[in-house]
């Protein structure tokens, strides 16, 4: 008999703009089937009028901190400084500080960083820095992408004087697709959890699922577990009322940990014909074995266990299937769901009424 991971049978999209593939590859060690998605990509800044000013504010006095966020950010702040005739001056200061190199890429400057979380996270600097404490402290914020609202606040909150600067902005993927493909599972509930690893993540999937964005926010509020990083990648969901599951330490491994806990405990086993049978997912565990379905004889399955014992027509099986779906579709399902199962005996037949699941 197959081991049963924690993450066996179900699906887990992954969002991350950086360490995606070190996050999937977590998840897939405990079992589950990831769908990765880009959901951002990096464009230049039209106008960097704004950053030249930045890089003056931050030569002009000395700096306590500087946290750079992404190697490209840095790398592009360096090389607007040498345009402008102020690489030495830039170098000086940054040397000269508490150096926050958060991204592995951002290792590669030729600056050495006095800190680098183990996440590379928001939310893991953030803690880190309020740790040591802020007060008072002039700290430089390379922004990645868009205004970092939570995490500049929860500074200047803790009493920091803060130079934002910015070098590039995030855009969406060239290629929509995919992430319209993530929209569309995730509101039909064709996986089971997504995890955010960055608030901006956040925003372009919902600007991705533009009228279908509420649908999407109502499948997080309820069958879609919505995995966040910490506190700063939570906090778009949270402002939408989406509960979150979220690690006690902002680091890949507990993230997944904490997805490791959250989806078995909601999945639901049954005694279906003297056979324990447990929902996870897209599969069934069939006293012991992983018996993966196809979605519509898995939605069959779900709206029968929602019912154990009960009768359910034709018709109202026919709203748990996909949009356009006859009950034809329904017997073709049904019929599907007894060869996943591995009988004939777990779905009855009752008839001229409908199907039911036959519990003990």
């Amino acid at each position: 008999m197959p081991d049963i991971h924690p993450l066996t049978g179900f699906t887990v999209a992954v969002t991350a703009d950086g360490r995606r593939d070190e996050l999937a590859a977590l998840l897939q060690q405990r079992g589950a089937r990831v769908v990765a998605t880009a959901a951002l990509r990096v464009v230049p800044l039209a106008d960097d009028t704004e950053l030249r000013l930045a890089t003056l504010a931050c030569i002009a006095r000395p700096l306590d901190a500087v946290v750079a966020t992404t190697g490209i950010g840095l790398r592009g702040w360096l090389d607007a400084a040498e345009n402008w005739g102020l690489a030495d001056s830039l170098r000086s200061r940054l040397a000269a500080s508490y150096l926050v190199v958060r991204g592995p890429t951002a290792r590669t400057s030729g600056l050495m960083g006095a800190w680098s979380p183990a996440s590379d996270s928001d939310d893991e600097v953030l803690d880190h820095l309020l740790d040591a404490g802020v007060a008072g402290k002039r700290i430089a914020l390379q922004l990645h992408g868009e205004r970092q609202t939570e995490f500049g606040a929860a500074l200047r909150d803790a009493g920091a004087d803060i130079v934002e600067v910015p070098v590039y902005q995030w855009a969406p993927p060239l290629d929509p697709a995919p992430l319209r493909r993530l929209v569309d599972l995730t509101a039909s509930r064709l996986v089971d959890a997504v995890a955010f690893t960055s608030a901006p993540a956040v925003g372009s999937l919902l600007r991705a699922a533009g009228t279908d964005a509420e649908a999407v926010l109502h499948a997080l509020r309820t069958d879609v577990v919505a995995a966040c990083l910490g506190p700063l990648t939570a906090a778009p969901l949270r402002r939408r009322r989406v509960p979150v599951v979220e690690p006690p330490r902002a680091r890949l491994d507990d993230l997944v940990r904490v997805l490791a806990d959250e989806l078995p405990r909601r999945s639901r086993t049954l005694c279906i014909a003297g056979t324990p049978v447990t929902l996870r997912g897209f599969a069934a565990v069939v006293d012991g074995i992983l018996r993966p379905l196809a979605p519509a004889p898995m939605a069959v399955l779900r709206a029968l266990a929602e019912r154990p014992g009960r009768v359910l027509s034709r018709a109202a099986l026919l709203g748990a299937l996909p949009r356009g779906a006859d009950e034809h579709a329904v017997e073709m399902a049904v019929a599907r769901l007894r060869a996943g199962l591995g009988g004939t005996g777990y779905v009855q037949t009752v008839i001229k009424r409908g199907y039911r699941l036959r519990v003990d």
